[in-house]
């Protein structure tokens, strides 16, 4: 007699959330109340930026990701924009740059001072003009340095050299109406959008011409959304006539009928994807919801796999999500989101549960790093490289960031950091639990003997935790002993 295998393998089946304690929130945030369906926050290993309420203008606050409980009221933001913001985005290989885009039409690109910001930041290093309505889709380049994506409301994909403050890219003409989202590939050669008219399109940037199309990809007339999937698949969240809440997966090579389909729920709020390429699990946050609900993405029917739904009682106004260099791998974490409430931000940690201590490797292979894997002029010449991969489980010591300088002929960074390996620089996002990740470690010069003074105090602790150990567990044989009468 055979059985069937009613449940389905997988390693993620068991992953839960956790939000942190009150104390590690960032509490008395004003978060913007502008009426457009941005995530508001935008989060890396060194910085949370949240889009807040600002009278006479736009502003974003930037905090330390450690600089947690209340937030002075005082507290100084990045308010350079005559009118409010809509959309932020962390540059992916420079920790201390953040672009933005505002109803006054603008890009502007922030250098944020490496310790965080002691007074309010009102001049940008560069301000990007181009669009003539407000601009609302801010993305970077996954793999070019220096290369800025920008969508607005008149219907127009501007893509930008930032090093040089000029266009590369205006990609008119494609969009007959509202863009709602748009997503570069894993290797960001195409970018994929999402659009008012109902249609998913797959476009060619540096070519300038739309790839694919699918007309009516839902049938809904509320916001859809499209990112590409590390396989070259697309994931599109959107309604369907009857106003129900949809997910799908589509094959660029065919796009008449989904690969996957599966209704939600009848909420009314614009679903937001966030997608792991080294998990292959798509979170699912409803604008307005109280939930994340997260899928497995697999190469076997029915490809789309629900996983589990993590749920609090306050509904969420935006979501920000960190970068995997930015998690704690000795706690087997694997997503990290800065949920957005109407007056604070709440980190909810997302963790597989395992026995072992150990690095678990099949949790984290490796990922894409902080180093760039071309210029933005190799990107123009037609050059397409993945992401410069980085393992989590060795010891990761920063380079230190550059200034943002933007000339005819410097680029961002004035020169690529070297590595000792030819795969860039490597990450450990506290690899082990012995590890104390408040410990800066200095590489520069002359730096060493503070490291070794910081090394030799760490182990003299240790041994002294050892010592302490050793000494309660004689003290509780001794008191076993005399309650026993054995003394």
């Amino acid at each position: 007699m055979s059985f069937r295998k009613v449940v389905r393998q997988s390693k993620f089946r068991h992953v839960f959330g956790q939000p942190v304690k009150n104390d590690q929130c960032y509490d008395d945030i004003r978060v913007s109340r502008v009426t457009w369906d941005s995530s508001f926050c935008a989060v890396n290993p060194k910085f949370v930026a949240v889009i807040v309420e600002a009278s006479g203008g736009g502003a974003f606050m930037v905090l330390p990701v450690l600089k947690t409980g209340r937030i002075d009221k005082s507290y100084p933001t990045v308010c350079g924009h005559m009118a409010p913001v809509l959309d932020i985005d962390w540059c992916p290989h420079n920790d201390l740059v953040i672009a933005s885009g505002s109803e006054d039409c603008t890009v502007m690109v922030w250098q944020i001072p490496e310790n965080g910001l002691t007074q309010p930041l009102t001049e940008p290093v560069v301000a990007l003009e181009g669009h003539s309505k407000r601009v609302g889709i801010i993305t970077w380049h996954p793999t070019a340095r220096n290369v800025l994506l920008s969508a607005g409301c008149d219907n127009v994909v501007i893509v930008w050299n930032v090093g040089t403050a000029e266009e590369l890219y205006h990609l008119d003409g494609m969009h007959p109406d509202l863009i709602y989202n748009i997503s570069w590939s894993h290797d960001g050669s195409l970018f994929c959008s999402a659009c008012k008219d109902k249609s998913v399109r797959i476009v060619d940037p540096r070519r300038g011409v739309v790839v694919a199309e699918k007309e009516r990809a839902h049938e809904g007339a509320r916001p859809m959304r499209a990112i590409f999937l590390a396989d070259g698949k697309v994931f599109t969240t959107g309604f369907s006539r009857m106003s129900e809440r949809q997910l799908a997966l589509w094959d660029p090579e065919n796009l008449e009928e989904p690969m996957a389909l599966q209704e939600l729920d009848s909420s009314n709020g614009a679903l937001l994807p966030f997608y792991d390429p080294d998990t292959s699990v798509v979170y699912v946050c409803g604008k307005g919801d109280s939930s994340i609900r997260y899928f497995e993405i697999t190469e076997e029917p029915p490809y789309i796999h629900f996983l589990n739904t993590f749920t609090s009682k306050e509904p969420q106004r935006g979501m920000g999500w960190m970068p995997k260099r930015g998690l704690d791998v000795s706690k087997c974490e694997i997503a990290r989101f800065y949920k957005l409430h109407e007056r604070k931000c709440e980190p909810i940690i997302m963790t597989v549960p395992r026995k072992s201590d150990l690095f678990q490797d099949d949790l984290y292979p490796d990922t894409a790093g902080p180093e760039a894997a071309m210029e933005a002029e190799e990107w123009v010449a037609g050059k397409t490289a993945g992401p410069v991969l980085i393992s989590l489980r060795e010891a990761y010591v920063p380079s230190k960031q550059r200034d943002l300088k933007v000339s005819k002929k410097n680029v961002l960074h004035e020169s690529r950091p070297t590595s000792s390996t030819g795969s860039g620089t490597r990450l450990s996002a506290t690899a082990t639990p012995a590890m104390v990740p408040s410990i800066s470690i200095n590489t520069a010069p002359g730096g060493g003997g503070r490291l070794e003074e910081v090394l030799q105090e760490l182990q003299a602790l240790r041994l002294q935790v050892k010592e302490q150990g050793k000494r309660i567990s004689r003290l509780e044989e001794q008191l076993s002993r005399i309650e026993n009468g054995d003394v």
